[in-house]
């Protein structure tokens, strides 16, 4: 258990008892993830907003029963999403890199 010190103007360093930090739901080794499995999920979610913008635009050039404006926001978040994973992927290259760099 970890004590935090308050000041008062009573006693200047009273510890408080009981208080333990608390972590988010999700997070942390009891989580049960992997960083693997995180991006697994995050190319996986990816994906699918892939396959429901080009669902979205079907629906708009074939059926002619979809929303132009629905499959534009459905390709904007396909896309931001795409361009947000390559930009995780380019970092993650990075650290790779700079770690073999290191030396022993």
């Amino acid at each position: 258990m970890t004590d935090i010190f308050i000041r008062s103007a009573v006693d200047p360093l009273k510890p408080l008892t009981g208080i333990e930090p608390q972590k988010p739901d999700g997070v942390g080794p009891s989580a049960g993830g992997s960083f693997g499995n995180a991006l697994k999920d995050a190319i996986s979610d990816i994906h699918k907003l892939q396959s429901d913008a080009d669902q979205a635009i079907a629906k708009v050039q074939l059926e002619d029963a979809g929303s132009i404006h629905e499959a534009m926001i459905a390709l904007e978040k396909a896309g931001i999403s795409f361009q947000v994973m390559m930009q995780v992927r380019n970092k993650i290259l990075d650290a790779y890199q700079e770690v073999m760099r290191m030396q022993v």
